[in-house]
């Protein structure tokens, strides 16, 4: 007898945004190269990461605001919906939208690993490649696992050209259109 493999017919985008708009507020949804993945919900050591980072952008870019959990559309072609930790934009940016906004006038993303099993394939390995493809400027990836900061940027043909990785405690220059540096000193008090 030889083995058969189901063929599962990829979701649509419409259908996984149907998904999402009824799952339970607890639970939060992503759509990634084709498949549903669950995101973590936040620690409160995550939650004050972020808004340290908001606090900092603020003082720095008065102009542009940090949106928490907003809806983004990356990856080729607007297939992939995710819900970054921060977007940095300028204020106003999502005035509009609804549920999903377009990478249109995005200066930065922000990721902060949770502690769940797949956060190195989702922000190490899959959303850089999403978010350099939608051609956002700056990809920020603040590592609790390693303590460290990973800066990409410099998008093309759906990848970061350039990355760079630096400890927590580092000084880290967020490059143009960002223009802000991060005194990452207080990164260390909130590793769990």
């Amino acid at each position: 007898m030889t083995p058969t493999t189901e063929h599962r017919p990829q979701m649509s985008v419409e259908e996984f945004e149907e998904l999402e708009r009824r799952a339970p507020e607890t639970v939060r949804l992503e759509f990634i190269n084709g498949k549903v993945q669950v995101k973590a919900v936040t620690d409160g050591n995550h939650d004050q990461i972020v808004a340290w980072l908001q606090r900092l952008c603020m003082q720095h870019r008065p102009e542009l605001w940090l949106y928490g959990d907003r809806g983004m559309k990356v990856e080729a072609y607007r297939r992939g919906r995710v819900r970054p930790d921060g977007v940095l934009a300028p204020f106003g940016f999502a005035k509009g939208h609804g549920d999903w906004s377009e990478a249109e006038g995005v200066l930065m993303v922000v990721e902060v690993t949770s502690h769940d099993s797949d956060t190195d394939r989702r922000d190490r390995v899959e959303k850089p490649g999403g978010y350099a493809a939608a051609g956002i400027p700056v990809y920020l990836l603040i590592d609790r696992d390693d303590c460290s900061v990973v800066v990409f940027n410099q998008p093309e043909g759906g990848r970061y050209r350039h990355q760079e990785k630096l400890p927590f405690g580092a000084s880290v220059k967020l490059p143009d259109p960002v223009n802000v540096t991060l005194d990452t000193e207080p990164l260390k008090d909130l590793v769990d």
